[in-house]
């Protein structure tokens, strides 16, 4: 079963209480996503540092539940 972009911003908003978090369904089938996630908590780390925490967030459904991601991260100012 497709994770829906409501499950995926809760589950970033889970990890990342003061993240700005948009989604966008790519394809309009529940499978493909683009995601901008802005947080405080990336401040002072690298890109693929701030893509972890995300994916972390995800707890694992990336490959399963959530087929594509594409994830644009930033640190708030």
């Amino acid at each position: 079963m497709a994770m829906s972009a409501r499950e995926i911003e809760n589950a970033i908003r889970a990890a990342l209480p003061d993240a700005d978090v948009t989604i966008t369904d790519l394809a309009g089938d529940g499978d493909h996503y683009a995601s901008m996630v802005v947080s405080g908590a990336f401040k002072g780390k690298t890109r693929v540092q701030q893509h972890k925490m995300v994916y972390d967030a995800l707890s694992g459904r990336m490959g399963g539940q959530l087929h594509a991601l594409s994830l644009q991260t930033s640190p708030k100012d």
